[in-house]
């Protein structure tokens, strides 16, 4: 049995309205604002921020279950917006400093994010000169920050994997989303050039996978800031996957009841081959599903015991996600082949849920190949291979 959810219980009277946009999302190539301001509405921006500035600080279970119910009415706009939600966990992982610039002012400021450290560095007195073209800005037209990626001389001389938060007035955007999958979430390209970025506003992302970046431990009665910020950040890569083949469950059993062959009049939903199709696929959805509960309530109960994952842990953590979009993506598969033809015209809700399932998969969190590796060496006891993020 489900623990109620409050948010879930808002948000589903404006889903409606959400999935009506879904159209217009993918012909604008970004979330409409009428979708952001309704689930801002509703506080969704604020699942992760810290109650200091207005945050809710649900767990993590509930906010999952709230991101894969609104990727039904429209994935698009769950990956976008899951996304701007989630790096508020990242943000409150940061300097308090930092996170008065970004909330003080502005509760509902949100950031989005290039995470790849593609960002170029320079030394400066006080913090860094950034530079760079920083693409896959998920959600970036409705951020008033950005979380970017780039390397840095440690302490020991190596390369540092760091996180840069820049204001919305330091970056320009380019429009250059024309993707076939995930159309509407306004996946867009950051451009900075000799941005100066001060030192409270760097952390390292080893910090912020151990505990120790200067915003640990800020928040010592919260149940969801004692935790590293990866599996946090990409907990929506799944739950829209999830979401994405729930719906195309309901859509197919729609369309098969009432479908009838052009050329036999024989009706699909009485077929062998149709009805086995949907069970296999309900199966494996049911199981994704199954799988990425348990993953999430390990997350939330880490968090309330204070205790932080181990490295056996966080390799299933990482590697669980990405095989329950594994299994989503060939339920979706398993349905949309046998569908006909007219499910690959424009207007048919099918081939919109066929081509974001697909690009639930292409996130590098999401490379079941990569994840495969990186349980198969922790299984094993082998050291992890640094080539795999």
């Amino acid at each position: 049995m489900r623990h109620p959810n409050p948010l879930l219980e808002t948000l589903s009277p404006i889903l409606p309205t959400i999935a009506a946009n879904a159209r217009r999302a993918e012909e604008e190539r970004t979330v409409p604002p009428e979708n952001v301001a309704l689930l801002k509405g509703i506080g969704f921006h604020r699942a992760f921020q810290p109650k200091q500035y207005g945050g809710l600080e649900i767990s993590l279970p509930e906010f999952a279950d709230c991101v894969a119910t609104l990727a039904g009415a429209c994935a698009s706009t769950a990956w976008a917006i899951s996304l701007l939600a989630t790096h508020s966990h990242q943000i409150a992982l940061f300097s308090a400093q930092l996170q008065e610039e970004v909330w003080g002012s502005n509760p509902d400021a949100t950031a989005s994010s290039s995470i790849a450290p593609l960002g170029r560095a320079e030394a400066a007195d006080g913090g860094v000169l950034l530079s760079g073209e920083m693409g896959w800005s998920s959600g970036c037209d409705h951020a008033e920050w950005a979380i970017l990626g780039f390397r840095r001389p440690g302490a020991d001389g190596s390369p540092q994997y760091c996180f840069a938060v820049v204001p919305r007035a330091d970056y320009q955007i380019r429009d250059d989303w024309h993707a076939a999958g995930m159309q509407g979430s306004g996946t867009k390209t950051l451009i900075v050039r000799d941005v100066f970025v001060p030192e409270h506003r760097i952390e390292a992302a080893k910090d912020m996978m151990e505990g120790r970046s200067a915003g640990f431990g800020l928040y010592p009665d919260s149940k969801i800031f004692y935790a590293p910020y990866r599996p946090y950040f990409a907990s929506g890569f799944s739950a829209v996957s999830l979401g994405v083949a729930e719906r195309m469950l309901q859509v197919f059993k729609e369309r098969s009841r009432n479908r009838i062959r052009a050329y036999t009049g024989v009706q699909v939903g009485a077929a062998l081959p149709a009805y086995m199709r949907l069970a296999e696929s309900t199966h494996q959805v049911l199981a994704a599903r199954a799988l990425l509960e348990a993953t999430w309530r390990e997350h939330a109960e880490h968090g309330v015991a204070k205790r932080y994952p181990n490295a056996e842990t966080l390799a299933f953590w990482r590697t669980n996600q990405a095989y329950a979009v594994k299994m989503c993506i060939q339920a979706v598969d398993r349905l949309f082949e046998s569908m006909g033809g007219n499910c690959w015209r424009l207007e048919n809700e099918a081939q919109r849920l066929f081509r974001d399932a697909h690009m639930t998969g292409a996130h590098a969190y999401t490379d079941y190949d990569v994840c495969a590796q990186i349980l198969g060496r922790s299984l094993l006891g082998l050291e992890p291979d640094p080539a795999m993020v």
